[in-house]
């Protein structure tokens, strides 16, 4: 029944329960008969057809009131998935809007301007890049989402070594965490083999890290663990850095949404980060959770299974 409605899950089960009870009660409606044998009076006759008749009536009755219920959850999910399409389409346009304004305003400068000396123009193309590097990444974020969306059965699940892909980030972020004299420690056991995404596995990891780089705050450490747990690795991913307010806890892997806006924006984050995290982890059957750590940072507990089928 995993494939059915809600509506005809309930039809069914009605169904098969009165059906169940209307055999019981035929069949031994006489306490003192301990055997099947033939109707041997009218009246059972009379029991038997009057129990069809009311199974057919109850069946009409049920798929019909099935079938509202089934109409009226569709236009429910429908409403809510218009309302969440509306404000993903607000919030993209106000994301992009900045970068965009920035680059015209840059790029219109140094046109009208001709006389601009080169020194000058140089911050400008500079500030011009880094604006169409992080409209680059939101655009890169956004086509994850929607890939994970709208196309997760087109994903390639294989052979995918979550401790080569780590050991991959904390080289690709070694400079990044110097900068901000931050540690990473990544306890991750060898050979941690799933069958998985490996783009999306890698996306899960690196914008783990690179929340807490722009984050957690300098001097901070940062610890990757994992533990097997059945069919699936556990993994710990925390910090000892300034953590966040208890408030925002439950609303951090919403899309867009943001702690300090000013502050996201000047450390190039897009505000999908989590959220795509949250997807990809609940797309390899996961399930992932966020509190304080018992370091005062942060802490993300999540779950891949080793070999799951969407």
């Amino acid at each position: 029944m995993k494939h059915l409605s809600e509506g005809r899950k309930m039809f069914i089960s009605v169904m098969v329960v009165f059906a169940v009870y209307a055999l019981i009660f035929i069949l031994f409606e006489d306490y003192d008969r301990k055997f099947l044998k033939p109707f041997d009076e009218v009246s059972d006759w009379h029991l038997l057809l009057f129990s069809i008749v009311v199974m057919v009536g109850l069946a009409l009755l049920l798929h019909r009131y099935a079938r509202h219920m089934d109409e009226r959850i569709s236009r429910e999910q429908a409403a809510k998935e218009n309302q969440m399409r509306r404000e993903l389409t607000q919030n993209i346009a106000h994301e992009l809007k900045t970068p965009v304004a920035s680059i015209l305003g840059y790029t219109d400068t140094i046109l009208e301007d001709p006389q601009m000396n080169n020194e000058t123009q140089r911050q400008f193309i500079q500030r011009t890049n880094a604006q169409a590097r992080r409209l680059t990444a939101l655009l890169q974020d956004i086509s994850t989402l929607n890939r994970m969306d709208y196309a997760a059965h087109q994903l390639t699940m294989e052979r995918a070594d979550v401790s080569e892909i780590v050991a991959d980030i904390v080289q690709e972020t070694a400079i990044a965490l110097e900068k901000r004299h931050m540690t990473l420690n990544n306890c991750l056991p060898q050979d941690i083999i799933i069958q998985g995404n490996p783009s999306l596995i890698y996306s899960i990891f690196r914008n783990l890290v690179d929340n807490a780089i722009n984050y957690a705050g300098e001097g901070t450490n940062i610890n990757i663990s994992a533990e097997q747990t059945g069919d699936s690795w556990k993994f710990c991913f925390s910090d000892n850095g300034v953590g966040i307010a208890s408030e925002h806890l439950p609303r951090i892997f919403e899309r867009f949404y943001r702690i300090d806006k000013s502050r996201s924006r000047q450390m190039g984050g897009t505000g999908l980060g989590l959220a795509i995290v949250k997807n990809a982890v609940m797309l390899h059957g996961g399930t992932i959770t966020a509190h304080t750590s018992d370091q005062g940072g942060l802490e993300f507990v999540f779950t891949l299974r080793k070999n799951y089928q969407s």
